[in-house]
């Protein structure tokens, strides 16, 4: 099947906000304070990556492995596809999503992460689809808001394709 890319945000763009989002969250934590930054899998990686390097301080970077996802839907069943290896504890943790879509995939995050007892846990998000809301969920930044589009590029896919692409683009099939 093939499909028309329509370029959302541009990589200027893209690391415009980012660098913009990294001085937002500096400011939520006191001078040299670490970090737990957890990138949930797969496709935060390429914005984690992006937004680390945007920060100051001691930061430790986690990775957790969730899917809701099946092809272009979200499936509604939200799955952990690898823990976190590092006890959050008593420790800032910043969640790093892509896509907050439904809600349900980050309110299940917020909840398993919060009976782990960090001493704080704030959420940040390259992109938000409000409109796609099944729950509320609380999202501390977003990058960009968006209608109703499945989206894919900077670390976003569609069964695997289209991650690197360094910028966001609407998925349009034909």
């Amino acid at each position: 099947m093939n499909h028309d890319l329509q370029v959302l945000f541009d990589p200027a763009q893209i690391a415009t906000r980012v660098r913009q989002m990294g001085a937002e969250i500096q400011g939520w934590y006191d001078p040299g304070e670490a970090i737990m930054v957890v990138g949930v899998l797969k496709g935060s990686f390429v914005f984690m990556a992006d937004l680390v390097r945007a920060l100051d301080g001691p930061i430790n970077c986690e990775f957790l492995g969730v899917s809701s996802y099946v092809g272009t839907h979200s499936s509604g069943a939200v799955q952990i596809t690898q823990d976190l290896r590092a006890d959050i504890a008593d420790k800032h943790v910043l969640i790093v999503e892509d896509i907050v879509d439904t809600g349900l995939t980050l309110d299940y995050l917020r909840r398993t992460l919060m009976a782990r007892n960090p001493a704080s846990l704030r959420v940040v998000a390259l992109l938000d689809k409000p409109s796609r809301r099944k729950i509320e969920v609380e999202v501390d930044l977003v990058g960009f808001t968006i209608e109703d589009l499945f989206v894919v590029g900077f670390g976003l896919d569609l069964d695997q394709r289209y991650r690197n692409l360094p910028y966001v683009a609407v998925l349009q099939q034909g």
